[in-house]
């Protein structure tokens, strides 16, 4: 998992005679069967990195999914276990790391525009270090381009060896050369990595990794790899020790969450995990993301029988149009994901559905655009990720040919937001006057002396209350709706109600 130490000099000697290892989009296509590599020996770290971080700060931030920012979590614990502190001031750090995201062009826009303001950081703490990470790391195009334009980045290294961050920071601090290991194989499971939680009550717990799926205009299965299965009986210990450490939720992540399993022994599957997650008696449980492809009914019939399970189920549709799933590699069309949702109400009267949108595909008509907003007439989703498709260089969607224009696009995803707004105000309407159950993630953004939680159902909520602490369960009663809020008073004072 981690190479032996050695002694500083050998370390320098070593490294200095070592190319990059840069991303290869062909390498990062092979899937290959058979058992994928899992490390559980205990975790430490090179002797030469232990007090590294002495006297110095840490900086991350983080773009995209809930796995970079787990993933986050565990750069913070790496940073922590060599002396770093954390700071919430780039100007204070010693080391900023962006942990980027792929998934579309504005979210990789964000980060070259992030690098450009650090330069004048990097001018003024010439021993500053600055690492590039994630799954931008991952493309051969963006390595290449930060590589000829943006001097001032010393580390690169992508989502398959986040454990190395030890050896990769000492080598770029003591060398001062830049130093790059992006690898492009399909990945492997390392267990027993620190973490440094970014909450007390809610914490997010990878059950895999990686995906198979290919969806044509998807670049995850190249930044991300195989789709890597953790042992069940490892993910129920994480939750177990959360559970003792007083966490009241737990979000289990995966690219698909529902393909759990297919790459073990066969007889693993989602629902069984989600039981025996369920057993544990954590309160909260969630997950994300569905592919509507696995969600099978054994999974219905779990999530219905357990309190502990939330009743809010996030299931991208990505297109209402059969034609365009197609295109899109979904496997699954318009009217099997409506079958699919119809057993879910069916089983689960009062479950909430939220969902992901891509409008302007390639060649996109009117009326396959249309069939999308009837889709969403259908369902009356209480919320909704939408996006005007981004051309992920090396997926098949990226060479098609694209004749509408994008403000055809702009005006078509202001139609569909309308739409979902309207939707969302509608289904939260019913909570007028009801009380609630809230976990208290802490004072609302906008407001000091105001709470903000979400409700069972993935609501959010701001309330008023006295003697209230983060990670309190509270009932609140909703005195005011909005399209994406709902405003109330808090009516039980505090009191945890488990």
């Amino acid at each position: 998992m981690v190479e032996p130490s050695l002694n500083l000099i050998e370390y320098i000697s070593m490294n200095k005679k070592k190319n990059y290892i840069l991303p290869d989009l062909k390498a990062a296509r092979v899937r290959t069967p058979g058992d994928d590599a899992i490390f559980r020996t205990d975790f430490s770290l090179p002797e030469a990195t232990v007090d590294l971080g002495k006297g110095r700060y840490y900086f991350i931030r983080t773009y995209g999914c809930a796995a970079n920012e787990r993933d986050s979590e565990t750069l913070a614990g790496l940073f922590e276990r060599m002396g770093y502190a954390k700071t919430d001031a780039m100007e204070q750090a010693d080391v900023i790391l962006l942990n980027t995201c792929a998934i579309r062009q504005n979210a990789e826009d964000k980060v070259f525009g992030q690098l450009g303001a650090i330069k004048q950081l990097k001018r003024n703490n010439p021993d500053l270090i600055l690492g590039v990470c994630g799954c931008m790391a991952q493309e051969e195009a963006t390595v290449n381009l930060i590589l000829s334009k943006y001097p001032q980045v010393d580390l690169i290294f992508g989502t398959h060896n986040i454990h190395r961050l030890p050896d990769l920071l000492l080598n770029a601090v003591l060398s001062k050369e830049r130093t790059v290991e992006v690898l492009s194989n399909q990945g492997e499971v390392v267990e027993n990595l620190p973490a440094q939680r970014n909450s007390r009550h809610k914490a997010f717990v990878h059950i895999m990794y990686g995906c198979d799926k290919f969806c044509t205009y998807c670049i995850v299965p190249f930044t991300r790899g195989k789709q890597r299965s953790r042992k069940m009986a490892d993910i129920i210990d994480e939750v177990n020790q959360l559970k003792t450490q007083g966490y009241k939720e737990v979000t289990l992540l995966g690219q698909n969450v529902n393909a759990y399993g297919k790459d073990l022994d066969g007889q693993t599957t989602f629902a069984t995990l989600l039981e025996q997650v369920a057993l544990t008696g954590i309160p909260r449980i969630r997950f994300t993301t569905s592919h509507p492809f696995d969600f099978e009914d054994e999974m219905i019939t779990v999530i219905a029988k357990y309190d502990n399970i939330m009743p809010a189920i996030h299931l991208p549709v990505q297109s209402g149009n059969s034609d365009i799933l197609k295109l899109m590699g979904r496997r699954y069309t318009r009217e099997h994901y409506l079958t699919l949702v119809d057993k879910i109400k069916t089983a689960i009267p009062d479950v909430t559905f939220s969902t992901d949108i891509i409008v302007g595909f390639p060649n996109e008509t009117q009326a396959q655009f249309e069939d999308t907003l009837s889709l969403v007439d259908r369902c009356q989703y209480d919320l909704a990720y939408t996006f005007i498709y981004s051309p992920r260089e090396g997926t098949p969607a990226a060479k098609m040919e694209d004749h509408i224009p994008f403000s055809e696009k702009q005006k078509r995803l202001q139609q569909l937001n309308e739409r979902i707004t309207y939707y969302s105000n509608l289904n939260n309407q019913k909570y007028k006057d009801a009380i609630v159950e809230v976990l208290v993630d802490g004072p609302s953004k906008k407001n000091d002396d105001v709470w903000s939680g979400y409700t069972r159902h993935n609501k959010l909520v701001n309330f008023s209350g006295e003697g209230i602490h983060c990670g309190d369960i509270v009932q609140v009663k909703i005195t005011e709706v909005k399209s994406y809020s709902l405003d109330g008073i808090a009516i039980n004072n505090g009191e945890t109600n488990e």
